[in-house]
């Protein structure tokens, strides 16, 4: 069988398209060459090309950027008989699969429920951690540097809390650079946010350690 990347383009030979029919099993009275010698491909060759590009699978589990249990989508042919119906991720949509939604649905239903009590649990934890840290500033209060999502990211791993978070998850508009209590939102589940209270404290930096406390805010 063809892989999909050697897949004879319709605008290719017919030569091309017998072996690929050939090879699939695939029986047209037709004749691919015309007797001429010239080129002459039946029309419904550029058609069986696109019905055999894309094919619908039914998902068995969550997958990013694809949907989840029970969703019908339409994949790549070689996707889905390369990846997803071997690793038992999918099925294919048939007749008789598509009458067994229902108990996919329901597991669905039951993941997204666990999965948004932890999503509280975890609210709950964020809410009460307290998070301070430390902008190096130098004369005249200028910050040395800036306190970004990646800072706030490790200090909450770090604290008593123990989340560990994605800092896309963490909604900080632009870098703190002063000192200072500040409101962050935190994105704990698509739809659980909590804010946590950042508590910014400026030390003054040495004079000769003014560039090393600008590269560790960084």
């Amino acid at each position: 069988m063809f892989g999909e990347s050697q897949l004879p383009h319709p605008a290719s030979s017919c030569k091309s398209y017998e072996i690929f029919l050939i090879l699939s099993k695939k029986s047209f009275p037709q004749k691919l060459t015309a007797p001429s010698g010239h080129v002459s491909c039946p029309p419904l060759i550029p058609n069986l090309w696109k019905a055999m590009a894309n094919t619908q699978i039914i998902l068995k589990e969550k997958i990013h950027n694809l949907g989840a249990e029970g969703d019908v989508v339409k994949v790549r042919a070689g996707y889905a008989r390369n990846f997803l119906l071997p690793h038992g991720k999918a099925f294919e949509a048939t007749q008789s699969n598509l009458k067994n939604l229902e108990e996919l649905k329901a597991r669905r239903a039951e993941r997204e429920a666990k999965e948004r009590e932890e999503a509280e649990k975890t609210a709950t934890k964020l809410r009460r951690t307290k998070i301070k840290l430390t902008l190096a500033t130098g004369q005249g209060g200028k910050a040395f540097g800036s306190i970004t999502a990646m800072d706030i990211q490790k200090a909450i791993a770090e604290s008593s809390a123990k989340v560990k978070l994605d800092r896309h998850q963490i909604e900080l508009e632009k870098p703190i650079k002063t000192a200072g209590t500040f409101e962050v939102s935190i994105k704990v589940h698509p739809d659980i946010e909590c804010v946590i209270k950042v508590h910014v404290n400026a030390t003054d930096a040495p004079e000769g350690e003014k560039e090393g406390a600008e590269d560790s805010a960084e």
